[in-house]
């Protein structure tokens, strides 16, 4: 117990928190704005992929920090409407063709990082984000090291929840996003387009997928490896459904989720001679048991994975 309440107690797990759910802020941001507009991407795994090396890609070439973020959105906007158009219009399976999406971006991701760059004994390396030390703020004890000493991407992930909600309750951008997720024949009745929603929500969506691949390469680590995203996609698409497709409560399940694998890293050493697989697995078994007391409640979309096709009741 005492070992529990000194871990629980300790600044830098509070830290590390902030820094592990970062990639997955982002991630369930943009499965739940393709969601909230009725359109299911399973291409978030290969999507948080490629905008990892397309991000990184960008850094190692030369470009700045801001710029591999920047590029890394534009390569997830371009996998979002490739998702969009199939599923949209032409009414392909979103299940099929996000999976789809996920493998191609994935190989494709691999295949330019190993036929443009150089790879010897070592991985090449960029000069990652560095934490923001704010004046008087940082030197606040526990809080200052925990809060007050992330990278800009972390803070950026926090601002996007903020935006995001206020974007769906607030403006009729939001209103009409979320209309078409519910009923499509009515967005159509006030002579909106539920097409072009559906896809420019897609498109949103896939950048903030690929911004949150982009954290792993440029803040949290500072080179490229094809599995670093590690199954982040998924969790974000379960998280959706913790969230109740609700941005605030999406960035409380991607906390809890880094809560329970920070705290499960500092278990392996404080507790020896377990196995290291029961720690492991525990924030995933753990984020099924919390999934399942709050997905009972949760309430769908209901035009979730539905196909729209104009003029149709």
């Amino acid at each position: 117990m005492s070992t529990t309440l000194d871990i629980l107690a300790s600044a830098s797990l509070w830290a590390a928190v902030l820094r592990i759910a970062t990639p997955l802020i982002f991630g369930v941001l943009g499965a739940l704005i393709c969601e909230r507009a009725g359109v299911l991407n399973l291409g978030i795994e290969g999507i948080m992929t490629m905008g990892a090396m397309a991000g990184w890609l960008t850094v190692f070439w030369g470009g700045g920090l801001w710029m591999g973020l920047i590029v890394a959105a534009l390569s997830g906007a371009a996998f979002g409407l490739l998702h969009g158009v199939l599923t949209v219009p032409l009414g392909l399976s979103q299940h099929v063709t996000g999976l789809g999406i996920t493998l191609f971006a994935a190989s494709l991701s691999y295949f330019l990082y190993r036929m443009w760059v150089e790879v010897g004994d070592l991985p090449p390396t960029i000069v990652p984000f560095q934490p923001i030390r704010f004046p008087v703020l940082s030197d606040i004890p526990f809080l200052g090291e925990a809060l007050f000493s992330q990278t800009a991407p972390t803070y950026l992930a926090i601002l996007a929840v903020a935006v995001s909600a206020w974007v769906l309750a607030r403006t009729p951008l939001g209103l009409a996003v979320r209309m078409t997720g519910e009923n499509p024949h009515a967005v159509e009745a006030q002579g909106l387009d539920p097409i072009r929603i559906r896809i420019g929500a897609v498109v949103a969506g896939s950048a903030l997928m690929a911004v949150g691949g982009a954290f792993l390469t440029m803040a949290a680590f500072n080179s490229f490896f094809p599995t670093m995203v590690q199954g982040r996609g998924w969790i974000a698409i379960a998280l959706v459904v913790f969230a109740s497709w609700r941005p605030g409560k999406a960035l409380l399940g991607a906390l809890l989720f880094a809560l329970f694998d920070a705290f499960q890293l500092r278990l392996q050493t404080a507790v020896p001679g377990v196995p290291y697989q029961l720690f492991l697995m525990a924030p995933y078994v753990l984020s099924i048991l919390a999934l399942v007391l709050v997905a009972r409640r949760a309430r769908v979309p209901e035009a979730l994975m539905q196909p729209y096709r104009r003029g149709e009741r």
